[in-house]
């Protein structure tokens, strides 16, 4: 009898959080934000100009598309990213295009190729600094000159080993000339676009294979960025630029940045590790096995982290993916599973006829379409939902769901004057039930907004208070994303 007593008590203090306080038709989920996991540097924005021309003085290419908007549309848009409702990025990427210099030794021209990009950094830091934030700006070479590879012609495979340091001056002079010149406030100088896919070209390597889908790329094995990771600081100094930080490029995902070598080679060579300032690649995601196969995974940051556990690592491209609720969804992979500290997805601002065979990744926040108009797409919205919440400064918080569908993505405020956020995402096809319960923010009202595949667009939902078990209690509609502010 003693024990059957013993038995029903441990029965009845266990059914009330059998879920959440027993109740099966409700997903518990957490955020807490006292647990912050890694430091949030914010999520960013990339303007792609020319991408894939071969000879820009016979066919220029323009790829994100202001050169056909008028001024009050290329202004509307630069407000829609920067403005105080706006996305609010805190990091920009800036691509160093092939055409700057026609031989080692001659004279640059940082002008002609970049106008529109040049453009959309300075309007936009513009609006940054009138709001009393700062942008960080991170560049990389999107393909070397001709005369830097063995090939000599745009898009050559490989490196000439007699100009490595000529294309190490190459880089270290665009950085000065958009420091002292343009006066932005570049921070980081990244090696290579994609440089580990090596399949992209013959195995003669006697075509660029450029025309085909292809974008600016030169092959870059691990000891070759080892190599440049070694000595591009040293020519960074000397120019006066000590406070520029080296990156080793940026391939096309996590996987590949570990599994193909590149983490392991950085790590084992005492000078590229102490050099190496952040940690970069893409963060694309494919989850069927195969020759695009890339998975999130920390491992490649985590090996470099053992030994330098300060460094921080950015995602400078990922897809918007169909700019639904899986897009965020891979949001969540790159920033738990990744582990990063920042997020810049692949171009925000597309025109699809400049891409020859159609962009591979074509979502986007705005479309300009050969007319002179423009579209703001779903992407935009979507993005949103990330971008005004994970703010630079911040933290990202640690979060669970008992659910597959179901993701959580939470940014605690870590003595910025930002507010605790969290974004709830459904992938699933049906409305979920979902109980977050909230800790370490102090703030029991919370302002939500929701973007969703269907017809919601940042709409405010209003204000929603947690409950005497500090839970917030809500319906997740079906392929949504909705972000809730402290107040």
């Amino acid at each position: 009898m003693k024990l059957l007593v013993i038995l029903l008590v441990l029965c009845l203090s266990v059914a009330p959080f059998a879920q959440v306080n027993g109740d099966f038709t409700l997903v518990r989920a957490e955020v807490n934000f006292s647990r912050i996991l890694q430091p949030w540097d914010g999520f960013g924005v990339n303007y792609v100009e020319v991408a894939q021309a071969i000879d820009y003085e016979t066919d220029p290419q323009e790829y994100g598309g202001f050169s056909l908007l008028d001024e009050s549309e290329r202004q509307t848009i630069i407000d829609l990213i920067f403005g105080d409702d706006g996305l609010k990025p805190g990091l920009v990427k800036m691509f160093y295009d092939p055409f700057h210099q026609k031989e080692p030794g001659g004279p640059y021209d940082h002008e002609t190729t970049t106008q529109w990009m040049r453009y959309f950094v300075r309007e936009g830091l513009q609006k940054t600094r009138a709001r009393g934030d700062e942008l960080t700006i991170i560049t990389t070479l999107y393909g070397p000159p001709p005369w830097a590879t063995q090939q000599k012609f745009i898009r050559g495979r490989d490196l000439d080993p007699e100009m490595k340091y000529a294309l190490g001056n190459y880089m270290v002079h665009w950085v000065k000339w958009l420091r002292e010149n343009q006066g932005f406030p570049v921070k980081y100088l990244s090696l290579h676009n994609e440089g580990e896919s090596w399949l992209r070209w013959p195995a003669d390597g006697k075509s660029g294979n450029i025309g085909t889908g292809h974008d600016y790329n030169m092959f870059w094995p691990p000891e070759q960025v080892v190599d440049f990771i070694t000595f591009m600081p040293a020519m960074l100094a000397k120019n006066g630029l000590t406070d520029i930080g080296i990156t080793p490029g940026e391939t096309t995902n996590w996987y590949r940045f570990s599994a193909w070598g590149y983490a392991d080679a950085i790590a084992r060579d005492a000078g590229a590790l102490a050099n190496l300032a952040l940690v970069t690649s893409h963060g694309f995601y494919s989850g069927g096995y195969g020759r695009w196969f890339g998975e999130h995974r920390s491992v490649g940051i985590d090996i470099l982290r053992d030994k330098r556990p300060e460094l921080h690592s950015w995602v400078t491209s990922t897809s918007w993916s169909k700019m639904d609720a899986d897009n965020i969804k891979e949001m969540h992979g790159n920033i738990y599973t990744s582990k990063n500290n920042g997020i810049i997805p692949w171009a925000c601002i597309q025109r699809p006829e400049k891409w020859v065979g159609g962009d591979p990744n074509p979502g986007c926040a705005f479309k300009v379409f050969e007319e002179g108009t423009y579209e703001v797409t779903r992407g935009y919205y979507y993005y949103k939902q990330v971008c005004r919440a994970g703010q630079p400064g911040m933290g990202v918080a640690h979060t669970m769901a008992m659910d597959s569908e179901i993701a959580v993505i939470g940014f605690s405020r870590n003595k910025t004057d930002h507010p605790d956020a969290f974004v709830l995402i459904n992938i699933g096809k049906k409305d979920r039930k979902i109980a977050v319960r909230v800790k370490g923010s102090g703030c029991k009202r919370f302002n939500a907004f929701r973007t969703s595949d269907d017809q919601d667009r940042y709409i405010s939902l209003g204000e929603h208070v947690l409950n005497s078990d500090d839970r917030i209690l809500y319906t997740a509609p079906a392929r949504s994303a909705t972000t809730f502010f402290a107040q």
